[in-house]
């Protein structure tokens, strides 16, 4: 039967016509999505204007006008019929008989009715009154009686709506942010409403809402099809159910799945979580883009009248990484960027955006999205130290992987993650997709860097511990196999791939051994013992256990489960720690240290080198091709006080990144006197070209002999440069490391990385009287992992009291 057949019928049947062809039209198989809400609004057009011009009265200055979703033309099966009958207030009797004459058959046949009858005017004082009332008639569609009267109401209207943009868009956000955190975000609930929740159809509405003040536009890509999925559920919906509802309850998704084709109500949700990502994201993008007109707006006057009308000032950017600033609170990329030259460029923005708590602008996402060339296989260093920080910068990671997931740039970057992307957990602990967890276990896991020696191994486990939940069977078990490939992939060493693999395959096991199993039984602790392997896997075991839990829900996690947990982690410990290997011995110093050694006792002075360093070639990057690593620093120095926070802070001031550390005394070859300290580090410019070694030397002499003022000159710099809202980083934790050395007490540092962190640490120990035998320092992404062995004036480690309140006194350092 065709759409003309079932208006003819309706036409020739009155009301009871318009019922059965109703009826007919949403019991049609082949017939759904789109045009069957087409069809239905169009029957129902006509069967109004049969009833509006059956009476025997000639009414002029009357109209009768569809709004909201009616005037937009979708009438899912159960919708309301939103109706205004628009008067010139020339005849009220006249427009009440008709009222009368359209609303009660409405009635009869049981169907839901929001109506209205007023005049032009009151139709535009209500609206500026009432903003929902506003919203319905920018959808006001003209169904029948007088034209002009409609379309003079829309005139007004819009007009009205684009003048007073400046005002009802912020209390329409605000109505946004209140219904949000009232329903919650549609992308991640098993029991969703499909128009109320965050990035449901009221978001989808209220960006066409934005788009007809002209201020600011939604993203397009996508969201259309987004909004059409969402409309496709609820009229399956409504007809599974036969009732208006919008929440697709859990009974009920199995039948709404079959009414749409799909497989089972996992692929449902699937689809109603992707379209509402897309409808958040565009949300997200059209707010901010709308806070920024407005911004703009209150300040231009401002500053016309101190330019005296001159020329616009140039927006100000801001470097925040190698290609990558700042620019009117967003991230963009630098006007030198080349994407399709620098792979590592999108991890690097990332970073960048998360780093500072700002959002990466839509254009720059999709500029990379397109331009930017495949990451090599296995990643280089940058990357994977990229990735890291990124994961590690908190609760500003979630906006920027977002924005890299609405554009495709995850899944291009870990192929794996398609098969967890809006993947639901039908598990009432659970309050995320398999996606979001992932991502929030991070989050939850940057809070605990300072508690494991590799934070980048606890981030990158804690994005990878639940990766096999897209594939059949055990998700640990299929996950430990995808962690293998993955880590590789990004560039880890074998021995970094089987702890990753390791962490994957049990990440549940303290937890469940903990509450599941007796503890007082040896067996218990040393299957555990066996399957962690060694002290370090099973500090980030621990760390791993409580971020997952606390990224799961409220019911994951108790201090009851955190204190059998860690009476278990001690138990392992113990049993571990019989196996503890012997400190190893110095390695011996290559034929460049020590001829470096030898110039610096014979020059009283500081001599140093730089050299570049490449990753290995690859099958995807030949010899001929090197991957920069970064650039290795020696610096040998004759024995003295203050070296470290020397040369740290010379460092400092060149804007030289510190990515690994070492600091030893050298023995020297027979008949060569003196003490001579080599430091061997690896270090990167923050952005821009290297210093020349000449200017480095020249500047660490200066440091050496106290006429360089370190601390002064890094204050200034950061004076100069306002602070940005940025992450909100853990605070920094030294402890002493138990039973570590016998020459020396380890004083372990986990900080957050800083320009000048390094100088602090140096001059701290330094105001103790201290002696720094050797360091190991390394930066993980954000996070900085520093062992310091340090001895008294005497040469021997510190006695347990001194080392506890030199540790007390660093960490209040480095918090001040």
């Amino acid at each position: 039967m065709t759409s003309t057949d079932v208006r003819k019928d309706a036409e020739d049947s009155g009301p009871s016509g318009y019922a059965a062809a109703r009826l007919r039209l949403l019991t049609e198989g082949a017939r759904s999505g789109p045009p069957r809400r087409s069809a239905l609004a169009e029957l129902t057009d006509d069967w109004l204007s049969g009833l509006f011009t059956a009476g025997t009265e000639d009414l002029k200055g009357v109209s009768l006008v569809a709004v909201g979703g009616y005037g937009r033309g979708e009438l899912s099966p159960r919708s309301d019929l939103d109706l205004l009958l628009l008067h010139d207030g020339a005849d009220p009797k006249a427009v009440a008989a008709l009222a009368d004459r359209l609303w009660y058959p409405v009635w009869d046949l049981g169907l839901a009715l929001d109506h209205s009858v007023r005049t032009p005017a009151e139709a535009r004082k209500t609206a500026g009154e009432d903003l929902k009332v506003q919203l319905g008639l920018l959808d006001a569609r003209h169904l029948v009686g007088d034209p002009g009267l409609t379309a003079g109401l829309r005139t007004a209207v819009l007009a009205d709506w684009r003048n007073q943009s400046p005002k009802r868009l912020p209390e329409l956000q605000e109505l946004c942010v209140e219904r949000a955190e009232r329903q919650g975000e549609l992308q991640y609930l098993l029991e969703p409403d499909l128009k109320e929740a965050r990035g449901g159809l009221r978001d989808a509405t209220a960006l066409r809402a934005v788009a007809a003040s002209w201020l600011a536009d939604a993203p397009r890509e996508g969201l259309d099809d987004a909004r059409r999925r969402l409309l496709d559920v609820r009229d399956a919906l409504h007809l599974a159910t036969g009732r208006a509802t919008d929440r697709l309850a859990l009974q009920e998704q199995d039948q709404v799945a079959a009414e749409l084709g799909l497989l089972d109500a996992d692929t449902l949700l699937r689809q109603v979580y992707e379209a509402a990502r897309v409808i958040s994201y565009a949300s997200d993008v059209t707010w901010r883009e709308v806070g920024r007109v407005l911004r703009s707006r209150a300040v231009r006057p401002r500053l016309r009248a101190m330019l005296g009308g001159g020329a616009k000032p140039a927006t100000e950017r801001s470097p925040l990484a190698e290609g990558v600033v700042e620019q009117d609170g967003e991230v963009v990329l630098a006007r030198a960027a080349r994407p399709e030259r620098d792979p590592v460029l999108p991890l690097r923005a990332a970073a960048a955006a998360a780093q500072a708590g700002l959002p990466l602008s839509l254009h720059a996402v999709r500029r990379l999205a397109a331009t930017v060339r495949p990451l090599p296989t296995p990643w280089p260093a940058e990357a994977r130290e990229q990735l890291v920080t990124l994961l590690g910068s908190g609760q500003p990671t979630i906006e920027v992987w977002e924005a890299l997931e609405a554009e495709g740039l995850i899944t291009r970057l870990l192929p794996d993650w398609e098969r967890v992307r809006c993947r639901p957990q039908r598990n009432a602990v659970h309050i995320w997709t398999v996606d979001r967890h992932l991502i929030e276990t991070a989050v939850r896991a940057s809070e605990f860097t300072r508690r494991v020696s590799r934070p980048d191994l606890l981030l990158v486990s804690a994005l990878l511990h639940d990766i096999g939940k897209g594939w059949p069977g055990d998700h640990s078990v299929a996950g430990e196999i995808i962690a293998k490939d993955v880590a590789a992939r990004i560039g880890f060493d074998r021995v970094d791939v089987a702890v990753l693999s390791t962490l994957v395959r049990h990440h549940l096991l303290l937890i469940e051994t903990a509450t599941r199993r007796d503890l007082e039984d040896p067996a218990t602790v040393r299957s555990v013992a066996e399957a962690v392997g060694s002290q370090s896997t099973l500090e980030l075991l621990h760390a791993l256990t409580e971020a997952d839990a606390l990224a799961t829900g409220p019911a994951a996690w108790s201090s009851w489960r955190g204190s059998l947990v860690a009476d278990l982690v001690k138990r392992v410990a113990a049993v571990l720690a019989g196996d503890e290997p012997d400190e190893p011995d110095a390695a011996a110093p290559t034929a460049e240290q020590e001829r470096l050694a030898i110039e610096a006792v014979a020059t009283s002075s500081p001599v140093l080198a730089l050299r570049a360093q490449t990753e290995p070639p690859t099958e995807d990057r030949p010899a001929d091709d090197p991957e920069p690593l970064g650039v290795e620093l020696l610096i040998a120095v004759p024995d003295q006080a203050g070296v470290l926070p020397a040369v740290a802070g010379v460092l400092a001031m060149h804007r030289l990144t510190v990515r690994t550390a070492e600091l030893r005394a050298l023995d020297l070859p027979t008949g060569v006197e003196g003490t001579v300290l080599l430091l061997n580090w690896r270090v990167a410019a923050e952005y821009g070209s290297l210093p020349q070694a000449a200017r480095l030397r020249a500047d660490l002499v200066r440091a050496l002999d106290g006429s360089l003022d370190i601390a002064g000159r890094l204050a200034e710099r950061d004076a100069a440069y306002p602070r940005r809202r940025g992450v909100v980083a853990p605070p920094p934790r030294v402890t002493v490391a138990p039973a570590a050395s016998r020459h020396a007490t380890v004083i372990e540092v986990r900080a957050q990385d800083a320009p000048g962190l390094l100088f602090r640490i140096g001059r701290a120990l330094e105001d103790e009287g201290l002696r720094v035998r050797s360091m190991h320092v390394s930066t993980l992404g954000a996070n900085a992992v520093d062992a310091f062995y340090v001895t008294g004036a005497e040469g021997a480690p510190l006695p347990g009291d001194e080392a506890a309140s030199v540790t007390r006194k660093l960490e209040e350092t480095l918090r001040a």
